[in-house]
């Protein structure tokens, strides 16, 4: 009888840390919103909504731990075009529900789905498996690399009909990621780089709200009560919070100046109620996460688990680089989830899949684990 390795657990005890640090925080950040914004007041509203998600993403992440992810290899095809099939649906009226501005939810019921981030796991398996068996062709830009593109586009085109700008954003930069860990050529990038960053440039510059997100970015307090009032206020909450922060619950930002602080932005008030130790604190968990991450995908048994680990840890990595971007008025607003942290039930069940895959390919590693 084949006996099984540990998970790796370097990597179970950081996410199970980051998630009861989300936890707090999010009860911390939403509970003013929660409390003048939800019927009788309830200040726990998005604290159970988000506990609810993190016990159910627990679960998944352990049934994820035991089932050998080769076998998830042949089920990609279908993840993709089921994906794909749910990301259609958010488009058409009576199915998908629209929240500020963007169709990105299915509701059923009192359960609330979000596609795109299945969308996301979709593409780092298929994409996984696929090149796995392709390698030597990804020299070939054509045969190679085209394949990939175009499946990249057509989740990017529906994806910005949504609109959903920041989820477009990452799958293209983990695609991106796996494809050079599988061997594409630098030059096939390089020449893409030009027409990609004009694509970028037209999107931005014709679409209203999109230009006037990049315009604040430039001198966000020239636009201080409308696009440019996010930004700054994380960054006074950011500023006020100084090395050791206000303390825990004493953010006075979250009283209704950062709008919904419990999602993208949830990191500001961290940083103002734990200071600069604290945003250090959760920057270096999750430079634990990519660090055991990248020596999964090193010393996984095959190419296959190898991209698996590489595409689920560069999906927290990239995030991780945005919000903390965003935040910090490092780059133009984009809604970017902070992992682990930003209330979102969806986002967190999936990423909790992702977690149990990439401890399932550490259990069949041969590496030191300490």
């Amino acid at each position: 009888m084949k006996v099984k390795k540990p998970i790796d657990f370097w990597i179970f005890i950081t996410v199970l840390i980051l998630l009861s640090m989300g936890l707090i925080m999010v009860f911390s950040a939403s509970a003013p919103y929660a409390y003048n914004n939800t019927k009788n007041h309830d200040v726990y509203f998005f604290l159970k909504g988000q506990l609810r998600y993190a016990l159910i993403g627990l679960a998944a992440m352990f049934v994820c731990i035991n089932i050998d992810y080769k076998k998830l290899g042949k089920w990609s095809s279908l993840f993709l075009i089921f994906s794909i099939i749910l990301l259609i649906l958010v488009l058409i009226p009576g199915i998908g529900h629209e929240e500020n501005g963007s169709q990105r939810w299915i509701y059923i019921g009192a359960i609330h789905f979000q596609p795109s981030e299945f969308a996301k796991l979709s593409i780092i398996l298929f994409f996984a498996y696929s090149l796995s068996r392709r390698r030597d062709q990804l020299q070939s830009f054509f045969k190679g690399l085209l394949p990939y593109l175009v499946i990249l586009g057509i989740f990017s085109g529906i994806l910005l009909l949504e609109p959903h700008f920041s989820c477009t954003i990452v799958i293209i930069s983990v695609a991106i990621v796996m494809l050079f860990s599988a061997g594409a050529r630098i030059k096939h990038f390089v020449l893409l780089a030009l027409p990609a960053v004009v694509g970028l440039g037209a999107l931005a510059m014709f679409s209203e709200y999109r230009r006037a997100r990049l315009l604040s970015f430039l001198d966000p307090w020239k636009d201080l009560h409308g696009n440019g009032w996010q930004v700054v206020q994380s960054l006074y909450a950011i500023g006020s919070g100084g090395l050791f922060g206000r303390g825990l619950g004493k953010s006075l930002q979250k009283f209704l100046y950062i709008p919904e602080p419990q999602n993208d932005f949830i990191l500001a008030v961290l940083a103002e109620e734990l200071g600069f130790i604290g945003v250090l604190a959760v920057l270096l968990l999750f430079l634990i996460f990519i660090w055991r991450g990248i020596k999964v995908a090193i010393n996984a048994p095959d190419v296959f688990g190898s991209l698996v680990a590489v595409g689920i840890t560069s999906l927290v990595a990239v995030q991780v680089i945005i919000n903390v971007a965003v935040v910090t008025s490092s780059m133009p607003v984009t809604g970017m989830p902070l992992p682990f942290f930003s209330a979102g039930g969806t986002a967190l069940l999936f990423l909790m899949c992702g977690i149990g895959i990439l401890l399932n390919i550490s259990r069949q590693s041969n590496y030191e684990r300490v």
